[in-house]
C-alpha cells in the first residue's frame, strides 16, 4: 500500500517536472474549461425552455426531446474535452521527445485528427446515454453493475487520446489499440493501479480541507468581506488544483503510452519508474 502511494508521488513529481519546464501546457485545460462553461450555458437555456413549456417529460420520465438534447450535450461535452485532451497529450509527447511542444502544436495535431475525435465523441456520447438510460430503469444492484460497466469503458479507452495524438487512425481503431495496449502492459490488474490519481486524491483533500478551514475562520470573524474573500480564495485554489491535475494527467498518459509502445522512459520518467507504475501480469 505504502509502496503504491510512494510510486504515485514519484509519478506526480515526474509529471510536474515536465509541466514546470513547459507551463504553456496549462493552457489546454484552461481553454477547455472556458469552452465547456460556454457549452453548459448554451444548453441550459433550451433545457429551461423545455421545462417551462412542459416538454421535458411527464411523471419523472424524460421526453424524447429531452433525450435528444441530452445526447447533443453529451456529444458536445465529450468533443470539447477530448479535443483538448488530445491536443495536450500531443504537445506533451513532443515535449517528452525533446521537440518543444507548444499550445499551437497541440491544437494543430488535434485539429488534424478532428474527424476521429468527432467519431469518438459520438461513440462516447452513445455509450454514456445508453448507460444513463439503463441506470434510470434498474434497481440498486443494477446501478452498481452499470457503474462497473462505466468504469470498464473508462479503463478500456484510457489511452485513446495518446493513440490519436500519435497516429492518424479512426476512433474504433483507437479504442481497440487502447484496450490492447492496456491489457498487454498492465495485464488483468489495472483496477487499483490508479497511478497519479492516488496522489491527487490526497492533494484534493488537503486543498479542500484548507479551503473549508479558511471559510470557517472567516465566518467566525463575522466579516462579510472576509467571508467573500475566503470563499473566493477557496474556489480559486480548487480551480487551480483541477487545472494542474488535468495537465499532469495528460503528461502522465503521454508517458505511459510512450512506454507501452516503445518500452522506453524519458529524462523525467525513467524506465524503472514506469515499470513499477504497472501491476504485474
Amino acid at each position: 500500500m505504502f509502496d503504491r502511494i510512494s510510486r504515485s508521488w514519484d509519478l506526480v513529481k515526474a509529471s510536474a517536472s515536465v509541466l514546470a519546464s513547459d507551463k504553456e501546457l496549462m493552457l489546454f485545460p484552461l481553454v477547455s474549461t472556458g469552452v465547456l462553461l460556454i457549452v453548459i450555458a448554451s444548453f441550459a437555456l433550451p433545457v429551461i425552455g423545455l421545462n417551462l413549456f412542459g416538454a421535458a417529460g411527464v411523471h419523472g420520465h424524460p421526453s424524447v426531446l429531452m433525450y435528444i438534447v441530452g445526447f447533443l450535450f453529451y456529444f458536445t461535452h465529450y468533443l470539447v474535452i477530448f479535443f483538448f485532451n488530445t491536443a495536450l497529450v500531443a504537445a506533451a509527447m513532443l515535449r517528452l521527445d525533446g521537440k518543444g511542444g507548444t499550445f499551437g502544436d497541440g491544437i494543430r495535431i488535434a485539429t488534424s485528427r478532428l474527424g476521429s475525435i468527432v467519431g469518438y465523441a459520438l461513440i462516447a456520447a452513445t455509450v454514456g446515454m445508453i448507460l444513463k438510460a439503463i441506470q434510470e430503469r434498474v434497481g440498486f444492484v443494477g446501478k452498481i453493475i452499470v457503474g462497473l460497466l462505466g468504469v470498464g469503458w473508462s479503463i478500456a479507452t484510457y489511452l485513446v487520446a495518446p493513440v490519436l495524438a500519435a497516429k492518424d487512425v479512426g476512433p474504433i481503431e483507437a479504442i481497440k489499440e487502447s484496450a490492447l495496449l492496456l491489457k498487454k502492459t498492465w495485464g488483468e490488474n489495472l483496477i487499483g493501479q490508479a497511478g497519479i490519481g492516488v496522489a491527487f486524491g490526497f492533494i484534493w483533500l488537503a486543498v479542500a480541507g484548507c479551503a473549508a478551514a479558511l471559510v470557517v475562520l472567516a465566518i467566525m470573524s463575522h466579516s462579510i468581506a472576509l467571508i467573500v474573500t475566503a470563499i473566493g480564495i477557496g474556489v480559486l485554489a480548487l480551480a487551480v488544483t483541477a487545472l494542474v491535475h488535468a495537465a499532469l494527467a495528460g503528461i502522465y498518459s503521454a508517458a505511459l503510452y510512450r512506454y507501452a509502445t516503445q518500452g522506453e522512459g524519458t529524462d523525467a520518467f525513467d524506465k524503472g519508474m514506469l515499470q513499477l507504475a504497472f501491476a504485474p501480469k
